[in-house]
This record gives structure tokens, sequence and C-alpha cells, in this order.
């Protein structure tokens, strides 16, 4: 964990090269940027910062190469603003948030085509069997229920008087 030292030097150090870059630098080829953030080490003597540029590939490679040649002067500037002893070496590092984040939403709306595509297929599809394929009791069912019993206990006959014939034979023997 950096300390808050280093925190504020960060914040500090984005504010200095952002200015510099709008004001100070006056490259052609430095298109649309914009420092997203910077990364300082713990003992302030590396800083990376990222940024994004509005543009293309083209755009994005004349940016690079301008920032290359800004390097010297942007180091020299930001070691004397913040009144360092050693002045960090600068690493321009392009942020690949705005890349990823294009190429999520693409991968979303391609998952929302798939899902409205099953469910239009789900809305015409038809059940293998019947629509609800758990049985249910029935009124009629437990109609006939009864009467199959009824129908064995008279051809069986009862069996309270078969148990009580099966004790006297019991007791006879």
């Amino acid at each position: 964990m950096a300390s808050p030292r280093v925190h504020q030097l960060e914040d500090r150090i984005k504010v200095v090269v952002a200015e510099m870059l709008e004001r100070r630098i006056k490259d052609p080829r430095l298109g649309f940027i914009t420092i997203t953030d910077v990364s300082l080490t713990g003992d302030s003597r590396d800083a990376k910062i990222f940024y994004t540029v509005l543009g293309d590939d083209n755009d994005l490679a004349g940016t690079e190469a301008a920032l290359k040649s800004a390097t010297g002067l942007l180091r020299s500037t930001v070691g004397k603003r913040l009144a360092l002893r050693y002045a960090p070496t600068l690493t321009f590092v392009p942020d690949l948030i705005p890349q990823t984040s294009r190429e999520f939403e693409e991968l979303l709306n391609k998952a929302k085509e798939r899902d409205a595509e099953l469910a239009a297929q789900a809305a015409q599809g038809q059940y293998a069997g019947e629509t609800d394929p758990y049985r249910k009791p029935h009124e009629d069912d437990e109609l006939e229920d009864e009467s199959d019993n009824e129908k064995f206990l008279s051809e069986t006959g009862d069996p309270v008087e078969q148990l009580a014939a099966l004790e006297e034979d019991d007791t006879a023997r």
C-alpha cells in the first residue's frame, strides 16, 4: 500500500503533465489526449502515466511519438514544480480501458441478440408431451379408487370376518 504522500504526488504529477500538454507542448502530432491515471513507485523514482487518445490508430501512434519526444521537458518541469530532489522518470502507457470497455459492450450486445433469438424460438416451441406432465388427483380418480376398494371387498369378503375365521381355525387345532 502506497503512502498518502505518494498518492498526493501522483495527483500533482497528473495535473502538471496535463497542463503542460495543454499549454506548452505544441507538437502537431499530439492528438486529443486525456491523462487518465498516474502510478508512482514507493520511492518516487518512476512514474507511469496512463493516457487515452481520441481517434484511430494513426492518432494514437502520432501522440505516442509526440509524448516520447516531449518526455525530457515534461520530466524536468515535473521535478521543478513539485520541488523534488529527484525528478521521476516518466513512462507513458496507453490506457486500454476504453478499448476493453468497447469490446465488453460488443460482447454484451451479442449476448443480448442471442437471448432474443432463443426467446423467439422458445415462443414458437411446443411441448413434446402434455402441457403439464405431472399427475394431479382428480375427483373422478378418487371415486374410481373407492369403487375399486368396494369391488375388492365384495370379491374377497370383509377382512375383519376373515381374521376372525382364521383365529377360530387356530383355536380349533
